[in-house]
């Protein structure tokens, strides 16, 4: 039975020479993960340009085709194409050719395609051909994007210098997309691991053990051009009893002080020369109708309240000098976890639901656009103090939940009351399911940062491959 052929022709801001070049660098795979694909490598071995590059990855789904896949990949001729077949896989046969070809103007064209058969023969093209398709059209299409994207956000600094950061949360919703963003665009990172934790296997990063109730070493930030820290107890997850409230507050404050101390003691020609923290829009508390920006004040509540113990616990990086940046994150979308994960389950079982009256505005940003406004604030000079990291259009809760029900093609007609609700989630429901943030980058816009996905629809459509 003959192969099937899929291919996808994007046109890319950069040279095929630097195109190249991004993929070439660690992590690349990792950073062309459809975040519904739910596809990792769980082991590499080889160097990327050389013979006898090999990796293991372990997917859950390619259509309707799930197992784990052992690929390697040849040819390689830099600026140019390489390609890579799989040894092992839920396919009879896989072959991709990766081409970049020149363009005008300091331009290229990235052509992916592949040749592929299914299993079963006829069988298996008439029960998946169609659907396997679809999904290497979503697929792909969302790899272009993302190639297109990190190529442009890079190169609004390519003028600057790369540089080595440290990285603490580098395992969460936000940081596992952080850290090859960084990477494939030349960045070395160091990852501040707690514990005994370590990375799987040699993904091109450098990691450090972390303890962050304590002080770290100065040799830690030998080489160190800058922090980012992201750490923090996942306010999500349990109920919000008295002892989770405290674990939320000790998690965010303590290692926090205890990064910026340690910056703050170190030498002025050994100090990293930025220190960028997670904070969070919840920093505004419930504020109706109010349109909240950086100058606005704190508001009152659990929330408000460990957002500005947060902030201020970055105080002696600032007052030494250190260029620092608090990120106070919106409602981050991503299918892999954070609210848009909890969700999907009963929204594709027909139960999607508005919660209380749905008046409450919705901060939203999806994942990438968070990625992105941390790196934008690591590399411009001119943004400091606190970064609304939410995007420019908030919608109400239930224009999100009536859109979410209209991407995934279900019904959103039920309704949570907000008795019911605190009911069952306890104070979390009133400072975050019901809490209304109508929060505008004010800051980031000013400074000229460019949004992937400022609308809605449109941002549910690409992160969930419809």
């Amino acid at each position: 039975m003959p192969n099937e052929t899929f291919t996808l022709r994007s046109p890319m801001p950069v040279p095929a020479e630097e195109l190249y070049s991004w993929h070439a660098r660690p992590l690349a795979f990792q950073r062309l993960q459809p975040p519904w694909e739910d596809a990792r490598i769980i082991k590499q071995e080889g160097t990327f340009g050389k013979d006898g590059f090999r990796v293991t990855i372990r997917t859950r789904t390619v259509g309707p085709l799930r197992g784990t896949w052992v690929a390697d990949a040849f040819d390689f001729q830099p600026g140019s194409r390489f390609q890579d077949r799989a040894l092992e896989g839920p396919f009879a046969s896989w072959h991709h050719t990766h081409l970049m070809v020149p363009g005008d103007a300091g331009t290229s064209v990235l052509e992916d395609t592949i040749e592929y058969r299914l299993p079963l023969g006829i069988a298996g093209r008439a029960l998946a051909g169609g659907m396997v398709r679809e999904r290497l059209a979503a697929m792909f299409a969302y790899r272009h994007f993302i190639t297109a994207s990190d190529l442009r956000r890079h190169a609004k600094f390519a003028h600057k210098p790369r540089l080595t950061i440290a990285l603490t949360g580098s395992r969460g919703l936000i940081g596992s997309e952080l850290v090859p963003f960084l990477t494939t665009g030349g960045h070395k990172v160091v990852r501040l691991l707690t514990g005994d934790a370590t990375p799987p296997y040699d993904d091109g990063t450098k990691w450090v053990a972390w303890k962050p109730d304590q002080p770290l070493a100065a040799d830690t930030f030998d080489g160190i051009d800058a922090v980012i820290h992201l750490a923090g107890d996942n306010v999500a997850e349990g109920r919000w009893t008295d002892a989770k409230k405290q674990k939320i507050l000790d998690s965010r404050t303590g290692p926090t002080r205890a990064i910026a101390q340690s910056i703050a003691a170190l030498p002025l020609d050994r100090r990293p020369k930025v220190f960028v923290c997670a904070s969070a829009v919840g920093f505004y508390g419930n504020r109706g109708e109010e349109e909240l920006t950086e100058d606005s004040p704190a508001g009152e509540g659990f929330f408000p309240q460990v957002a500005k113990v947060w902030e201020n616990a970055c105080a002696p990086a600032q007052d030494a000098g250190v260029r620092t940046a608090y990120m106070r994150i919106g409602v981050a979308l991503s299918p892999k976890s954070g609210a848009l994960g909890k969700q999907l389950l009963p929204f594709k079982m027909g139960v999607g639901a508005v919660l209380g009256d749905g008046k409450q505005w919705v901060p939203w940003i999806t994942v990438n656009d968070v990625v992105g406004a941390i790196y934008h604030t690591l590399m411009s000079d001119e943004i400091r103090g606190p970064v609304n990291t939410v995007g420019p259009n908030p919608v109400t809760n239930r224009t999100f939940t009536k859109t979410l029900g209209r991407v995934l093609s279900r019904p959103a007609f039920f309704w949570l009351p907000g008795v019911a609700l605190r009911a069952v989630f306890g104070g979390v429901a009133d400072d975050a399911l019901l809490a209304s943030m109508k929060a505008r980058p004010a800051k980031l816009a000013t400074d000229g940062f460019t949004f992937d996905h400022p609308d809605l629809e449109p941002a549910l459509r690409f992160l969930l491959g419809r």
